[in-house]
């Protein structure tokens, strides 16, 4: 028998996934989108305050998602980790095949994570970098360019959480009725 009530650990779970969509969704289609409203072209010659600008704004969200939302990924992939581990060894069979739906929402979070540290991350270092003209691998000119990217990219941070969410909810509300 578990001592940790898998109920706590699936709930809190898919509390995370939710979170993490919420935040994923208002960067994604306010707060990103604000910080680019009337950002000049290029060839204006307001675009290099603008790029610096935009690189000094940037910090507040590469924050939240460093400290408080890089954790609660993690958590979601030992959270519905745990739970597949107890569906698949209980003792009834409607138990036992549960474990796929949750393994299954551990691994959208496993995604998530992935695809922070392997796609995110670079463009964070290039909006970071915005705010230092000099900065090495940074073209300034590029700046808006690197926002929009971040947007459409951040949407695999929107699907992975509402999969991962969903599917557990739909199990875990499937067991109980």
């Amino acid at each position: 028998m578990p001592t940790v009530p898998t109920e706590a650990v699936v709930g809190t779970t898919i509390a995370f996934s939710f979170i993490l969509l919420g935040n994923a969704i208002t960067q994604s289609f306010m707060g990103v989108p604000a910080l680019l409203l009337n950002f000049p072209p290029p060839s204006s010659p307001s675009h290099a305050a603008a790029a610096r600008h935009l690189g000094h704004q940037w910090p507040v969200f590469w924050s939240v998602g460093n400290v408080f939302f890089r954790p609660i990924s993690t958590l979601g992939i030992f959270g519905y980790g745990y739970t597949s581990w107890v569906a698949a060894n209980a003792n009834t069979p409607a138990g036992r095949s549960a474990w796929r739906l949750y393994a299954l929402s551990a691994a959208c979070h496993l995604v998530t994570v992935v695809h922070s540290a392997l796609n995110m991350q670079p463009l964070n270092n290039k909006l970071d970098g915005l705010r230092d003209p000099k900065a090495s691998g940074v073209d300034p000119s590029l700046a808006e360019y690197y926002a929009r990217r971040w947007i459409k990219l951040n949407g695999v941070r929107i699907v992975m959480p509402l999969v991962a969410g969903s599917v557990a909810l739909w199990q875990t509300l499937r067991a109980r009725f």
